[in-house]
């Protein structure tokens, strides 16, 4: 039996790992060991949260969150370490660009565990990121790279990387669309609560520190989204550094009179929200991709993408707070649209292939032979 430590920090990668971890509890020669850092956690990582997943409480609670990018990741790579040098595996398994990614990367490395990340090869080619910076290096010292499309193949092609190291097997987020959108309908959830019809509201996501960190770009976002909601009703799950800085900047009573408010939601509440929308505008990465999944048009709030492909076929539309672009008219005109026919992310088998080749590899050896000393 080989033993697989999953690093996990912030909600979305939790989401993605609910199929991987399902495939490889299916899997004879593996088992899995789950660290959560903390980096993310609130009243949506309960129990509640794990269990709408079909995912088991992670074996170790870091509860490191808050504080500047250097500080967080340090504490996390000390105690990243301490636990994978008590639990000696044979792989390391990453997720995504956060701080808890690279953390996990590091940790395991130095320690000469190798490392599997998976999304790997994602560029924004915007080094002013934390989180291009995150993927950039975690690609870097990872001995399998999971690549999510053919573009982030091709980046990692282009950056020099061995070609033995990266895996085409698609997205994992597809896996999980699939699977929890087929448990969700238009009855009862937030639906039912907020009173909704199919297709006859917007859903917005706004968290990124980009947006909420400039007075410019959130005024630019939310003089957009009350313009829409003149129109049609707008459906706003508020993070809550974005209710905060709204609050101490006097703009939230007043949005909150045209625009519905809420706290964040459950899992399958934002899968239902999602799938039923008539348009979605967002900052989140992985939101961008189950606008597309549901075949919902999307429009973010950001100066760039990952996910470039979207763009391309039409499903995606950006809209920069900051670069002068109209976002009220790019809402406007991306309702009602639709993209092109494409399959990107592959056909939704992403979590089996990674288990396939994480079972089979001859790098993945058994762990009463790898040393785990301090170095």
């Amino acid at each position: 039996m080989k033993k697989i430590v999953t690093v996990l920090g912030a909600r979305p990668q939790f989401i993605k790992a609910s199929a991987v971890s399902a495939a490889i509890a299916k899997a004879d020669s593996l088992d899995e060991v789950v660290i959560h850092t903390g980096q993310h956690f609130d009243a949506n990582m309960s129990d509640v949260f794990f269990a709408e997943l079909g995912m088991s409480k992670p074996a170790y609670l870091l509860n490191i969150h808050g504080g500047s990018h250097g500080a967080m990741t340090g504490r996390m790579l000390s105690e990243i370490e301490r636990v994978l040098m008590d639990e000696k595996p044979d792989a390391v398994l990453v997720y995504g660009d956060t701080n808890s990614t690279l953390a996990g990367a590091l940790a395991a490395v130095k320690l000469h565990i190798p490392v599997a990340h998976v999304e790997a090869g994602l560029r924004s080619f915007n080094m002013r990121m934390p989180e291009e910076i995150n993927r950039i290096l975690t690609d870097r010292v990872s001995s399998w790279l999971f690549a999510p499309t053919a573009a982030a193949m091709q980046h990692l092609m282009q950056e020099g990387t061995d070609s033995k190291k990266i895996y085409l097997v698609g997205d994992v987020m597809y896996d999980v669309a699939l699977y929890h959108g087929a448990r969700v309908s238009p009855e009862a959830g937030m639906l039912g609560q907020l009173n909704l019809l199919p297709e006859n509201y917007v859903l917005a996501t706004v968290h990124r520190a980009e947006n909420t960190d400039s007075p410019e770009r959130l005024a630019a976002i939310v003089d957009a989204l009350d313009s829409i909601a003149k129109n049609i009703r707008v459906i706003w799950p508020m993070h809550p550094r974005t209710r905060a800085v709204l609050r101490q900047s006097g703009r939230l009573e007043q949005l909150s009179k045209r625009v519905t408010l809420t706290e964040p939601v459950g899992y399958l509440d934002m899968v239902q929200l999602e799938k039923y929308a008539a348009l979605i505008a967002t900052d989140s990465g992985g939101v961008q991709k189950e606008a597309f999944f549901f075949g919902v048009p999307c429009v973010t709030l950001r100066d760039e993408t990952e996910w470039v492909e979207l763009v391309a076929a039409g499903w995606n539309r950006l809209a920069s707070p900051a670069g002068g672009d109209d976002i009220h008219s790019v809402i406007q005109d991306a309702l009602g649209s639709r993209g092109q026919s494409i399959f990107p992310y592959g056909d939704g088998r992403a979590a089996e292939m990674i288990v396939s080749h994480l079972s089979e590899s001859p790098g993945l050896s058994s762990t009463s032979s790898r040393t785990s000393g301090i170095l």
